[in-house]
């Protein structure tokens, strides 16, 4: 598991260093981009939630009453803290996305007011800068697809939620069920992954440090979100192992 995390690692590091940029390098009107859009979409809320629960699920057929409850709770705890230090990071940094950069750079987008303003306003701009791409003279295109998430995804670039949402969940999923003994599901989980992050650099949501930095966040969530419910769940256990033949003494 801590393998596959640092080869996650060298992937957006070696895009770094090397400061190497991957938009506009695809065609955003092709099948590959609408292909991609899908999978970023796996985590976008609410379809984030299906992908959960579908990871649920295959583990709850796959390990033992109580490494599913253990994986339940890091799962639990790991996305709670995505979710907050991914909603707290974001305003901090205050960095426009690189789609927005390039709009800005066609003068189709002013970065320097949008940020500016509400939610509603910026869907309202960045709208009308997308209408406005086919009619301008750039490079790029947009399929139907990856306008309507252009127009959904207003707010800034750091981190990648998206990323630290696929790495959390992947090195949180992948302890259990590699102890299970279980190969296939954390390597479609791994390779699910890497996708993640080069979906979110190829539509031009993402800077290559937002996917690097993310990357190295999910990992360190998952591990002491893993941390956190081993020294816990041995108590909550016991608690629940009390209460069970109680509540069977109650029932009769």
């Amino acid at each position: 598991m801590i393998l596959g995390w640092f080869v996650l690692l060298i992937i957006p590091g070696i895009l770094f260093v090397s400061d190497a940029s991957l938009f506009p390098w695809l065609s955003l009107d092709s099948t590959a981009a609408e292909t991609l859009f899908w999978i970023t979409s796996t985590g976008t809320a609410p379809y984030g939630v299906a992908t959960v629960l579908l990871i649920l699920f295959l583990s709850y057929r796959r390990l033992e009453h109580s490494r599913f409850f253990s994986l339940f709770l890091a799962i639990s705890l790991s996305m709670c803290t995505t979710l907050g230090l991914n909603h707290f990071l974001k305003p901090f940094f205050n960095e426009a996305r690189p789609n927005a950069v390039w709009l800005d750079q066609h003068n189709l987008l002013n970065t320097d007011s949008f940020y500016t303003l509400s939610k509603t306003e910026r869907k309202i701009q960045m709208m009308a800068a997308v209408n406005q791409v086919e009619h301008a003279n750039t490079e790029i295109t947009l399929a139907p697809l990856v306008k309507q998430h252009w127009q959904h995804e207003i707010g800034f670039s750091f981190p990648s939620g998206h990323t630290l949402f696929a790495i959390t969940l992947t090195m949180v999923a992948s302890y259990y069920l590699l102890i299970a003994g279980n190969i296939w599901i954390p390597g479609l989980l791994f390779f699910w992954s890497i996708a993640m992050g080069f979906s979110r650099m190829l539509l031009g949501m993402h800077w290559t440090q937002d996917v690097l930095a993310s990357t190295l966040l999910g990992g360190i969530i998952g591990l002491i979100s893993l941390l956190v419910i081993h020294k816990v769940f041995p108590f909550i256990w016991s608690i629940s192992s009390r209460l069970a033949p109680r509540q069977i003494k109650a029932n009769q």
